[in-house]
């Protein structure tokens, strides 16, 4: 376990763009220094699909991810991993190994909701 990070007031957080989407394609990423998977994740209007690349091959293949729903982080600038802009930061926690286990709502929720 890392130690916790310093306080920070509210307003950090209400910077973050956290929102929900749907997989609606995955792909393997073999030209990723660490082993990765491409996603396409539909938020809804008015963000439309946004590509990430996830480092979740332990947990997942790329068809299981499909119709999943997860949460990611909108607002980062796009970052360029290999030849993929990856255009938002998929959301996951560490298992007992530090494998990524992906962050998603308990229940099917609207598209582009914002975590609060």
């Amino acid at each position: 376990m890392t130690e916790p990070r310093p306080t920070v007031g509210l307003d950090h957080f209400e910077a973050l763009d956290i929102r929900v989407g749907t997989v609606t394609d995955a792909q393997p990423f073999p030209e990723a220094r660490k082993p990765a998977i491409k996603l396409w994740i539909d938020f809804g209007a008015p963000i439309g699909i946004k590509r990430s690349s996830a480092q979740v091959t332990r947990h997942y293949k790329p068809d299981q991810l499909i119709g999943r729903q997860v949460c990611a982080v909108v607002n980062f600038p796009p970052r360029q991993i290999g030849p993929f802009m990856s255009e938002v930061l998929t959301l996951g926690l560490p298992d007992r190994t530090g494998e990524v286990v992906l962050v998603r709502p308990d229940h099917s929720v609207p598209d582009g909701g914002r975590l609060f």
